[in-house]
C-alpha cells in the first residue's frame, strides 16, 4: 500500500472513530451518526482522497480500500472495548451498503465541487446527522408486538400448567443462540393468578413477570419489570459490556393464548410486545424479530414437545 493510500485509511478512521464515539458516548444514540453517516464516510472520505490526488482508480478498487479502512475501524473498535463482533456482524449489511454509496459518491460528485466545498459539506452533514439522532434519541419507541404459534396434537387443559411454567429446556442446536444471543433456559411462577410473578429464567438472568391476566386455559397475560441483558457481547480481547446492551431494547409485557382446534388439539400462540431505542428501527426491526421469534420457538417447541409425550403416554 503506498503512502496516498495509507494517508486514506488511517485519515478516515481515526475520523469515524471520533464520529461513533461522539454518537454512542456523547449524544448517547445508536442512530444515523453510528448507522448511515460514519459508514458512508468510510466509502467516501478515502475514495476522495485518492481522487483529489488525480489518481485514476476504478469504483471496484476505490471500495476494497474502503473494506481495508473498515478492516482497520473494527480493530480498533474491538481493542477500545465499544462493540463486540456479533452486533458488528449484524451491522454488517447495512455498513455495505453505505460504503458504495460513499464511494459512488465520491466518483459522481469529485468533478464538480471543489475541494474545499467537499470538506465543508462533510461537516455540515455530520452536524446534521447530530443533531437529528440527538433531537429524536428518545422518539419512535413504538411498543411493537411479535406473535408465534403453533399447533399442538393435546388437550387444552393439558398445556396449560407448562405454559405458566415450563422445565429445563434442551441446549440449543440453532446457531444464532451459540453467538452469544440470550436464550429462555425454564420458567418458573409464585403464586396463583392475577398478582402471582412469573420468571422466565434465560442465559443472562430472569425476566420479572408480575400476571395481570389468568383466565384458564385460554389466556396468560403478564407484564415485564425486569429483564436482564439481551446477549454476552463476544470480544476476542475483553469482557464488554456496550451501551446498547442496556435499556436500548425493552421487553414491555407478554401473552400466551391457546384455542381448542378439537378434542386433542390445540392451537397456542405467545406475544411479546417490546420497544426499540436503536435507528433505523427497519433494519434493526428486521433483526429483533428474528431474534425474538426464535425464541418464541424455542420455548412453543418445548411445550408442544412435552405436551404430546405425555399425551401419548
Amino acid at each position: 500500500m503506498n503512502k496516498l493510500k495509507l494517508k486514506a485509511v488511517g485519515v478516515t478512521s481515526i475520523s469515524t472513530i471520533f464520529l461513533l464515539a461522539f454518537g454512542i458516548y456523547f449524544i448517547e444514540s445508536y442512530g444515523a451518526l453510528v448507522f448511515i453517516f460514519s459508514p458512508f464516510l468510510m466509502g467516501f472520505l478515502p475514495s476522495y482522497i485518492i481522487l483529489k490526488s488525480g489518481e485514476k482508480i476504478k469504483k471496484r478498487a476505490l471500495f476494497f480500500l474502503s473494506l481495508q479502512v473498515l478492516g482497520v475501524i473494527i480493530m480498533i473498535i474491538l481493542l477500545i472495548k465499544m462493540e463486540g463482533l456479533i452486533c458488528i456482524l449484524m451491522t454488517s449489511p447495512l455498513i455495505l451498503i453505505c460504503q458504495w454509496i460513499g464511494v459512488g459518491s465520491a466518483m459522481m460528485i469529485m468533478n464538480r465541487v471543489t475541494p474545499k466545498n467537499i470538506n465543508l459539506l462533510l461537516i455540515i452533514l455530520g452536524f446534521v446527522f447530530s443533531g437529528f439522532d440527538y433531537s429524536n434519541k428518545e422518539s419512535n419507541q413504538i411498543l411493537t408486538p411479535i406473535t408465534t404459534t403453533v399447533v399442538i396434537n393435546a388437550p387444552i387443559e393439558k398445556i396449560w400448567d407448562e405454559v405458566i411454567a415450563f422445565g429445563t429446556i434442551a441446549e440449543p442446536e440453532e446457531l444464532l443462540f451459540k453467538t452469544g444471543i440470550s436464550y429462555p433456559i425454564n420458567a418458573k411462577i409464585k403464586g396463583e393468578g392475577v398478582g402471582a410473578i412469573r420468571y422466565c429464567n434465560f442465559t443472562t438472568g430472569s425476566f420479572v413477570e408480575p400476571i395481570t391476566k389468568w383466565e384458564k386455559p385460554t389466556k396468560l397475560s403478564f407484564s415485564v419489570t425486569s429483564q436482564p441483558t439481551p446477549m454476552h457481547e463476544l470480544n476476542p480481547f475483553w469482557e464488554i459490556q456496550p451501551p446498547h446492551l442496556n435499556g436500548y431494547f425493552l421487553s414491555k409485557k407478554g401473552e400466551f393464548n391457546l384455542k381448542s382446534i378439537s378434542a386433542y388439539k390445540t392451537e397456542l400462540s405467545g406475544t411479546t410486545w417490546y420497544t426499540l431505542n436503536i435507528k433505523p428501527v427497519f433494519y434493526w426491526g428486521i433483526w429483533t424479530n428474528y431474534i425474538l421469534h426464535s425464541i418464541h420457538e424455542r420455548v412453543l417447541n418445548h411445550i408442544k414437545q412435552k405436551t404430546e409425550a405425555s399425551t401419548t403416554m
